[in-house]
């Protein structure tokens, strides 16, 4: 729906903000809490400046976190003398026996992933560092406190190696109870499915295989690549699969995007001419004699910022 390419010194968190407030008009409105729409991120995303960059905008979040992260309760009591503590027990996702009872703990049965067990921790908060510059009147960092996840499964749809924990960070604004520990889950598994697309663009519709000069020219490859994708979801219903020889055949309605690019051709007859006919041009006089081209100036999409000169110094 949203295609953006990240600039020089752009923050991916700040971008990802921005891309879900221009979406946000195009959903429907949410009539309650539970329907509010949910935006599930990689572990690439910093679930702190998510939070911070949206404010108040309601909407909820679902990040993965790696399994090393460290988080902290509110404390409970405070000193008489001297600072005033901000926080409290230490929650290590590495270390078992620093995680407190569960505020709710369920066990789904499901048919691909057997037994899941998902437990959540809730009003727990991470650190902050430098690059969370938002800070209050008092140059307090700020607090996020969002629910902490643990998902467990007792095997995978594929045994290619062993099912390990998946931690996940919820946080929704305005501030709710836990989530539904079902849904939860579920929708991370749904985020998956990217990757499959992701990796079609790649491998099949060459969207990294060009390289050019300027970066205007990428974004309209990108584009190009989107509408192209576009196109075979769009002629999914109208397409006749062609299977190969080891593949069995699919009705209409559940041909993946490779399967229709096959078929693709046969539907281009059926389809109107809507480009001119080529105007034929003059023979073109070519590169003048005894002058050489050099290599092309490349324009790198991303370049690291210049050293001012007292930096330099």
């Amino acid at each position: 729906m949203r295609v953006q390419r990240m600039r020089p010194q752009e923050n991916s968190n700040v971008v990802a903000a921005e891309q879900i407030r221009a979406v946000l008009p195009d959903l429907p409105p949410a009539q309650a809490d539970d329907a509010r729409p949910w935006f599930v991120f990689d572990a690439g995303y910093d679930p702190v400046q998510l939070a911070q960059a949206l404010g108040e905008t309601p909407v909820a979040l679902l990040v993965r976190l790696r399994a090393g992260r460290c988080f902290y309760a509110d404390p409970s009591a405070q000193p008489k003398l001297g600072r005033r503590r901000r926080h409290g027990h230490k929650f290590s996702c590495d270390e078992p026996q620093s995680w407190p009872t569960p505020d709710a703990d369920r066990s789904i049965e499901d048919t691909q992933y057997g037994t899941v067990r998902v437990r959540a921790w809730t009003q727990l908060h991470p650190k902050t560092h430098g690059q969370h510059a938002q800070r209050d009147a008092r140059g307090w960092r700020p607090i996020v406190r969002g629910t902490l996840l643990l998902v467990e499964v007792s095997r995978l749809p594929q045994q290619t190696r062993d099912p390990q924990a998946l931690w996940l960070w919820w946080h929704a604004a305005p501030a709710t109870e836990v989530p539904d520990l079902d849904r939860v889950w579920r929708a991370y598994v749904r985020r998956c499915d990217l990757e499959h697309t992701f990796r079609f663009l790649k491998q099949t519709l060459n969207w990294t295989v060009p390289r050019v000069r300027h970066p205007e020219q990428a974004d309209r490859w990108t584009w190009l690549v989107v509408l192209a994708y576009t196109q075979l979801r769009l002629a999914r219903p109208l397409a006749q699969d062609q299977p190969l020889p080891w593949q069995q055949a699919q009705p209409p309605g559940k041909l993946t995007p490779a399967r229709v690019q096959r078929a693709f051709s046969l539907l281009l007859p059926r389809l109107p001419v809507l480009a001119r006919a080529p105007k034929p041009c003059g023979r073109s006089p070519g590169r003048p004699k005894g002058k050489r081209s050099g290599r092309a100036r490349r324009y790198p999409a991303l370049t690291k910022a210049l050293l001012s000169t007292s930096q330099a110094a």
